[in-house]
C-alpha cells in the first residue's frame, strides 16, 4: 500500500518537473529578448530539473543515490541563478539590447557610474 502511494507521489513529481521544464522551453522560444529567455531557462528549468531529482531521491532505495540526487538539486539551486546573472550581465555589456517595451534600464546607470569612477582614478 505504501509502495503504491510512493509510486504515485514520484510519478506526480516527475510529471510536475517535466511540466516546469516544458514551461521553460516554451519561455525560451516565446520571450522577446535574451534577458527574458535567460530568466525562463534559469527559473523554470532549474525547478523542473530539481523536482525530477527529488523524485529520484524519493524513489531510490540506496542512500548513496539519495545523497547524490539531493547534492545535484542543491548544486542546481546554487549555480543556475548565478550563471544566468553572469550571462545576462555579459550579454548587456556585449551590447544585446533590451526589449523595446522594457520599462526601466537600471544597468545603464551602474555602468555610467563605473566609467566615471574609472575615469576619476585615471585622472588622479
Amino acid at each position: 500500500m505504501i509502495e503504491a502511494v510512493l509510486n504515485v507521489v514520484v510519478g506526480l513529481m516527475i510529471v510536475g518537473g517535466a511540466a516546469f521544464s516544458l514551461v521553460a522551453s516554451i519561455g525560451i522560444n516565446r520571450f522577446p529578448d535574451v534577458y527574458c529567455r535567460m530568466h525562463a531557462a534559469s527559473k523554470a528549468g532549474t525547478l523542473g530539473s530539481g523536482v525530477i531529482l527529488l523524485a529520484l531521491a524519493v524513489h531510490a532505495d540506496d542512500t548513496a543515490t539519495v545523497m547524490r540526487a539531493i547534492a545535484g538539486f542543491v548544486f542546481l539551486l546554487l549555480t543556475a541563478p548565478v550563471a544566468a546573472h553572469l550571462l545576462a550581465k555579459a550579454s548587456y555589456e556585449a551590447g544585446y539590447k533590451l526589449w523595446d517595451k522594457s520599462v526601466k534600464d537600471e544597468m545603464i546607470v551602474k555602468i555610467r557610474e563605473q566609467k566615471a569612477t574609472r575615469q576619476h582614478r585615471d585622472d588622479v
